[in-house]
């Protein structure tokens, strides 16, 4: 296996990680932005090749094995002194951004994901290792994340690896089809056993 940072010709695979990660709660916001007629996998696209913002590529890095991307992780620094969520946010957001804002100053892990044929085999463990790696050489001090209780793989990981449950909210579901309950916030102190 070799980790390495994502490029912008990356950008499908990005997509399809992104959206894995998060039960198609990408794909579902891709749809309702381009409407009936327009292609939401290009949209998502378009926002991984960007240059900036949170889902760029270069806030990813991709896990391969024998040439074959297996897996990706994709985080950057919280802010830290978030301000009130906005009003115009769309509601099945607002959960995610509230947990968010209760680990400020973290770096924010917000993509873990492994392709099926590759689960079972270390990766997701190696890719939140290196992002403890990278948290740290950011000179930050904690890593946060928020899983769905659905992932329940997912969160065996996390509990082994150290991290540590701080809040939950419901899932906003809205018109969204998807099984999950709850958003799950997790912290661990960088270098931490």
């Amino acid at each position: 296996m070799e980790i390495r940072r994502a490029r912008a010709s990356d950008a499908a695979d990005l997509v399809r990680f992104i959206n894995m990660a998060a039960d198609d709660l990408p794909l579902h916001f891709w749809r309702k932005s381009v409407g009936p007629e327009g292609d939401p996998w290009a949209l998502g696209r378009e926002r991984a090749a960007r240059e900036t913002g949170n889902f760029s590529y270069r806030n990813a890095w991709l896990a391969e094995v024998d040439g074959t991307v297996a897996a990706c992780l994709l985080g950057y620094a919280a802010e830290p002194a978030p301000g009130p969520v906005d009003p115009d946010t769309p509601p099945i957001f607002v959960p995610l951004l509230e947990l968010e804002a209760l680990a400020p100053g973290s770096w924010y892990l917000n993509v873990l994901a492994t392709d099926g044929g590759f689960r079972g085999k270390g990766l997701g463990s190696a890719l939140l290792a290196y992002a403890e790696s990278v948290a740290a050489a950011a000179g930050h001090d904690t890593i946060s994340l928020i899983a769905a209780d659905t992932h329940r793989d997912a969160l065996r990981l996390y509990t082994a690896k150290g991290y540590r449950q701080v809040a939950r909210r419901p899932v906003v579901k809205g018109d969204w089809k998807v099984d999950a309950g709850e958003w799950i916030l997790f912290t661990k102190p960088v270098g931490a056993a």
